[in-house]
């Protein structure tokens, strides 16, 4: 019996504007957010969903509310779909904790799969909780299409459980832009990827990567021309 999933990271959230760490600081998205989300869930009108799953972090209820309305489904909100505990991390500028904690921002950026947050979460211990995560919503909705709404990096670390990859792979996988939309089928204890990452329905003026200077030179830096 194959069962769907379709993953949708929240809407541009105060962090993602103003550049801040926020894993389980909880804010809620910005304007341009709210139209992020209100363009993805008109981009999943047509597509069949039977569920709807979200963190329990503002940011992504206020996106799954949009999915929510335009389906006619209650969200079933749960702890264990939050992004990573930045611990000390929290509230800090990106700018900041290269300067603040060049060691564990060293590993973040280069060997992301062995960071540890300061007094948070490493990352081991992260894919390990969404792992489990995604098994008990398989176990509970077995042959349906599943709407599950969350974070960016615990998309990335899923990917990497899905495609059958060490977890030190994860830095392989691209950051996805807000909303973007990523779809997994299982069947019979296998993982397929049909999309991964699909920002088509924002542009230059709706995304929020797209926009952002750190972002260009990621991806120059990590991907070349790709």
């Amino acid at each position: 019996m194959k069962t769907t999933m379709i993953f949708v990271r929240h809407a541009e959230a105060v962090g993602n504007k103003i550049r801040e760490f926020h894993g389980w600081t909880d804010e809620s998205i910005t304007e341009r957010g709210h139209i992020q989300a209100k363009l993805v869930a008109e981009r999943l009108a047509d597509t069949k969903i039977d569920v709807i799953y979200s963190s329990v972090l503002k940011r992504t209820m206020q996106t799954a509310e949009y999915i929510s309305r335009i389906k006619g489904l209650p969200i079933i909100p749960r702890e264990d779909l939050k992004e990573i505990h930045g611990g000390l991390w929290e509230g800090m500028r990106w700018d900041d904790l290269a300067k603040y904690y060049p060691e564990e921002y060293n590993t973040w950026e280069t060997q992301p799969h062995i960071h540890q947050m300061p007094e948070g979460e490493s990352m081991v211990s992260f894919q390990n909780r969404l792992i489990k995560a995604i098994q008990d919503i398989l176990s509970c909705e077995r042959g349906k299409n599943i709407c599950i709404v969350t974070h960016g990096t615990a998309i990335r670390v899923l990917l990497c459980w899905f495609k059958g990859l060490p977890l030190e792979d994860v830095i392989s996988i691209p950051w996805c832009d807000n909303t973007a939309v990523t779809v997994v089928t299982e069947e019979n204890g296998k993982f397929h990827v049909s999309l991964e990452g699909c920002s088509c329905h924002l542009n230059e003026e709706t995304s929020t990567l797209l926009n952002q200077e750190w972002f260009r030179e990621y991806k120059e830096r990590f991907f070349g021309n790709r």
